[in-house]
């Protein structure tokens, strides 16, 4: 999975891989204090779409990348942000998709992730390691 952050302005986006498996502990818990969530709940939170869930991911990375960031400093508006799945998660939950359902709930589902598979970035990098971004 990808967040994705294009500000108003940039011409494109900055992209970074979102695996919480892989997030630091130091930023894991800095995550815990400012959002009140362990996480766990801040995971599933984040692809639920809340807002101080995903502020506080997207200043993780920008720290990352310019240490002096502040949490107070980063504001977005809504349509700057957004989580997408590669084109590997996308597979994998095809596959899942169908071993579990079946007649219209899984054309339906096929359908709604054959659309979404056709823009999907291609992370040739994390080939055959796809796995969907929640935390154990």
């Amino acid at each position: 999975m990808f967040l994705i952050y294009q500000p108003e302005g940039q011409d494109e986006p900055t992209r970074w891989r979102y695996n919480p498996k892989k997030l630091l502990t130091l930023e894991r818990e800095d995550i815990e204090r400012r959002t009140g969530r362990n996480f766990s709940q801040f995971t599933t939170d984040v692809l639920q779409g809340n807002s101080l869930c995903r502020r506080a991911l997207l200043f993780t990375f920008l720290r990352r990348e310019h240490a002096k960031t502040r949490f107070e400093d980063v504001a977005f508006a809504w349509d700057e942000l957004k989580l997408d799945y590669s084109l590997q998660e996308y597979r994998e939950m095809r596959e899942k998709v169908l071993e579990t359902q079946h007649g219209d709930e899984l054309a339906n589902s096929l359908a709604t992730i054959d659309k979404a598979m056709e823009d999907a970035y291609d992370d040739t990098a994390e080939e055959g390691k796809a796995g969907l971004p929640i935390a154990d």
